[in-house]
């Protein structure tokens, strides 16, 4: 486990004056960025920690395989009532005794066809590929907080475009009131003026409720309310082309690593099936005290036994357990050829959206710029008659539209560019440098991995680790 420095970023969001975006206040003190959103969701997320748990548990099967190969002790207290009726010639004797036994009984695995280690070696695959299903589910987390502080930041500058949309739209409709009270316009101006403003105040308060929205979506993803955003994150690294893209995706992504672990964990499930149809052989031992409830007779015992078994018949459920092995066998690697396939096409998709994201906004940028130009044109000249109201309002909704479209471009390529990392089997908590604990997988298995006895030194280590963990 390591930690890594964290710093945040501090960002004053100024819009242009005037026309395009109303002046805001520079935002004072530290702002919440990308980065911090994604601590907050390693921290917080009960996925996570519903996974980790889940893969504790297959750290145990491992250790419940391996005490499979070893000697199992129990004591054992019993009490018995026995009848026995004998007859010789002419006399019947009847006898019941009734004892009290106590002692221990020893089992110990001699052969059984490797069928035990075969199991132990599957438990193990098990665990590397649940290793592989929490870093994916890590992925999911850390990608929906990113989708939720984009979100956040793309509603919030849709607020302040609206918000600055109404403000010029309260303008236009002063400046027609005070040139129909001079005769320039007329009553239809005005009335235009009117319900372009209505419009323009219920679509802020469209964006304000979607705003809400993003913002409760960033509380479920994150654990806390989002803070004053930094603006839009510094892109992560793309990949050279859609083949290297692809190629780091098929030798990295969890998904594949975890479904070829899968595949060789059942791998060796038909093969232990196959050697469960093969003879046994265990040792047995027991020592103990037998008394006699009817008198005062006792007798110490010991026995020791070599037992040697074959399964022979056992209702056709030998080779039904075999054949079900195989088919779960077969069709884990069918799932992994789809897995493989998935992976490969989420790649391709994600690079084409990331270039595609990339080109509108380009567009985007250029259209606002054409649209600011228009606008203030337009503006003028309707200052001198040459246009009227309704070519200045029409003007007006161009450049919002621009404006909007330009914001939404940019989150577009912002989440496009961690899809991309995502899709990779990139988007992780250790190689993103995030400043967290990083969850260390080994080290609750390498304290369980040789079946500790519940009396010695590694299970009161695993005690400490379970209390600190908050499990027991």
């Amino acid at each position: 486990m390591r930690r890594v420095v964290r710093g945040k970023l501090t960002r004053m969001l100024v819009l242009t004056a005037g026309v395009s975006l109303a002046v805001l206040a520079p935002r004072q003190g530290w702002a919440d960025n990308l980065t911090d959103a994604l601590i907050g969701a390693y921290n917080t997320s009960g996925l996570l920690e519903q996974n980790r748990a889940l893969l504790r548990a297959a750290d145990e099967d491992v250790a419940i395989a391996l005490s499979a190969l070893r000697p199992i002790i129990d004591w054992t207290a019993r009490i018995q009532q026995d009848y026995n009726r004998t007859r010789t010639g002419a006399l019947v004797t009847d006898n019941e005794p009734a004892t009290f036994f106590t002692g221990l009984t020893l089992q110990q695995l001699i052969y059984d066809g490797g069928a035990s280690l075969l199991g132990k070696q599957s438990a193990q695959e098990t665990v590397l590929a649940t290793r592989q299903t929490l870093i994916q589910i890590e992925q999911q987390v850390l990608f929906r907080a990113v989708t939720a502080y984009l979100g956040v930041l793309l509603q919030e500058e849709t607020v302040a475009i609206r918000q600055n949309n109404v403000r010029l739209l309260g303008e236009e409709l002063r400046a027609s009131q005070d040139r129909f009270e001079v005769g320039e316009v007329t009553r239809t101006d005005v009335a235009l003026s009117e319900s372009r403003l209505a419009n323009a105040r219920a679509n802020l308060a469209d964006a304000q409720g979607a705003l809400s929205t993003a913002q409760a979506e960033y509380v479920n993803a994150v654990g806390r309310q989002p803070g004053r955003t930094a603006g839009q994150p510094r892109l992560p690294q793309q990949p050279r082309s859609l083949g290297d893209a692809v190629n780091l995706a098929n030798r990295n992504h969890p998904s594949i690593l975890s479904a070829q672990h899968q595949v060789r964990a059942l791998d060796l499930t038909v093969e232990q099936q196959r050697a469960g149809l093969g003879p046994t052989v265990r040792f047995q031992a027991d020592v103990g005290i037998t008394e006699n409830f009817r008198n005062d007779d006792n007798s110490n015992t010991a026995s020791g036994a070599l037992i040697y078994s074959q399964p022979i018949y056992a209702g056709g459920r030998l080779a039904a357990v075999v054949r079900r092995a195989m088919a779960t066998r077969d069709a884990s690697r069918s799932n992994l050829l789809n897995v493989q396939k998935d992976i490969r096409q989420g790649v391709n998709d994600a690079y084409v959206r990331f270039q595609t994201a990339n080109a509108s906004l380009t567009a985007s940028n250029e259209r606002v710029r054409a649209a600011q130009v228009a606008f203030d044109g337009i503006r003028e000249e309707a200052t001198l008659g040459a246009r009227t109201t309704l070519d200045v309002l029409t003007a007006e909704q161009d450049l919002l539209d621009a404006q909007l479209a330009q914001v939404s471009a940019r989150t577009e390529r912002s989440l496009a560019a961690y899809q991309v990392l995502q899709a990779q089997g990139l988007l992780t908590a250790e190689r993103l440098g995030l400043a967290v604990q990083i969850y260390d997988p080994t080290l609750y298995y390498n304290l369980v991995k040789g079946a500790p006895a519940q009396v010695s030194k590694q299970s009161r280590d695993l005690d400490r680790v379970l209390k600190a963990l908050g499990k027991q």
